[in-house]
């Protein structure tokens, strides 16, 4: 058993390994930036923690179930996307990519400048699978999901890589639907401690926002400059 134990180790480690130093050479920088955006205050985020103040903890849990399941929709059409323009043209997805470090300088500006957080309204209760369709529904029809995704993955994407760019794009959105479930699961499960905390402290929210913000320039300026 620890000789078996010891394989699986060496081959998950292996697998680690290639991921992170050979097709995702940014995969920390991914995985940190990813967390700092979920973090940051927003429609989604904000109404888990509204759901789980006025419904305890399992509505919460279950509302940050739904919204982590529709990023699966946006991560989609994110990757056939940005495979087509980097099928149809190298440049075209420079291009692509250029633009979409100006976006995310743009909306990192637009972070620095919040002057504060919208507080969690209270929801009227709801069965558990109304609130799972209500959340699942609500992250499909934000077309500015998609558009997150679409300027966004390919910042951390190889073309030149080992995997295929719908392959990468992939894995990336997988990776961003598991920290946005802990997260968002953080928010629903313990959102009376958090809401109060938020109250108690009504510029935290703003200095998540900065963070973010901060988080979004750097990326958009190191692509910008990348050669």
């Amino acid at each position: 058993m620890p000789s078996r134990l010891a394989s699986v180790h060496a081959r998950f480690t292996a697998w680690f390994t290639f991921r992170s130093e050979v097709t995702m050479p940014n995969f920390m920088l991914f995985l940190a930036t990813s967390v700092a955006i979920t973090f940051a205050p927003g429609p989604d985020n904000l109404q888990v923690l509204a759901r789980g103040i006025s419904q305890g903890r399992a509505a919460g849990f279950v509302a940050a179930l739904g919204f982590t399941a529709g990023i699966l929709f946006h991560t989609t059409l994110a990757a056939l996307g940005v495979a087509a323009v980097l099928r149809s043209s190298p440049v075209a997805f420079q291009i692509l990519k250029l633009a979409g470090a100006a976006y995310l300088v743009w909306i990192g500006i637009k972070a620095l400048r919040s002057q504060g957080l919208a507080n969690a309204h209270a929801r009227p209760p709801q069965p558990l699978g109304t609130i799972f369709r209500q959340s699942v529904i609500g992250n499909l029809m934000n077309p500015k999901v998609t558009l997150f995704f679409v300027v966004f993955l390919p910042q951390f994407v190889d073309p030149h890589g080992a995997q295929s760019v719908t392959l990468q794009m992939f894995e990336l959105g997988a990776l961003f639907m598991l920290q946005t479930a802990a997260v968002f699961s953080l928010f629903g499960v313990g959102a009376g401690m958090i809401g109060t905390w938020l109250k108690r402290r009504p510029k935290a929210g703003v200095w998540l926002d900065r963070i973010a913000g901060a988080t979004f320039i750097a990326i958009g300026i190191r692509v910008a400059l990348k050669d």
